[in-house]
């Protein structure tokens, strides 16, 4: 008699605890997916949970983390890893906490891209998925906050990159940023309580959208931005590259 035995697919979310973070973990934990979520703070709903010490640097961040992660998966792969960390602060040059707010934005969503790439390369099965927040605002001029435009079209630049040949990643899998407008997260109802909601995307309906890709079902083209536009509460999928 032949007994299959099914493996439990395995994804990091890197940015775990934030608002769209842990809608997704609780989304593909409903998908059955194992989750191993990476933030400053632990998120109960993950199967897993590394932590990242704001007191690090750049390159002591990556160190710590892929070990953690090692030590977690011993060996195992990992279906997909997934980034949602990040920030936003506004500001121009004449702001006087443009740079700091600058550095903020760096440090937040390029950091954890960066990281999120290098588990990727480590650790991800091949045809893999690699998930890394852009932003389209960024794809253009931002100059009412001009530290996040800078840290999301870095972002851009290295979702292009991984998807071009000799990137590091494994064999077949696939890298894509995402590229919101405006997500409904209760911090932005809360500031923005006259706004049109109608164009602002769900938290459920990234979640679904991840999970499809997670599932192989609908991915772009390695190296992909893909814009997640909404329109009288209806969201679709714009590529912008």
């Amino acid at each position: 008699m032949l007994i299959f035995r099914y493996k439990m697919r395995k994804c990091v979310v890197y940015g775990g605890c934030g608002g769209l973070g842990r809608e997704i973990v609780n989304y593909l934990k409903i998908k059955g997916v194992w989750t191993l979520s990476v933030d400053i703070g632990s998120n109960d709903a993950a199967d897993a949970n590394v932590l990242v010490s704001l007191t690090d640097g750049w390159t002591a961040q990556e160190k710590n983390v892929l070990s953690a992660i090692g030590v977690v998966l011993k060996g195992e792969k990992l279906d997909g890893v997934i980034n949602v960390a990040g920030g936003w602060a506004g500001g121009n040059t004449v702001d006087p906490d443009w740079v700091k707010n600058a550095d903020l934005m760096w440090k937040q969503s390029v950091w954890s891209s960066s990281i999120a790439a290098s588990i990727a390369a480590h650790h991800l099965k091949t045809e893999g998925l690699l998930v890394l927040p852009g932003a389209r605002p960024a794809t253009g001029g931002t100059p009412g906050m001009m530290g996040y435009g800078m840290a999301k079209a870095a972002i851009h630049q290295l979702v292009k990159s991984l998807g071009s040949e000799c990137s590091g990643l494994p064999s077949g899998a696939c890298a894509l940023g995402i590229l919101p407008v405006t997500l409904d997260t209760p911090m932005n109802r809360k500031f923005m309580p006259d706004a049109d909601t109608s164009t602002w995307t769900p938290l459920t309906e990234v979640a679904r959208i991840l999970n499809n890709w997670l599932e192989n079902r609908e991915r772009p083209s390695s190296g992909s931005l893909v814009a997640m536009l909404t329109e009288k509460g209806n969201t679709f999928l714009l590529l912008e590259n």
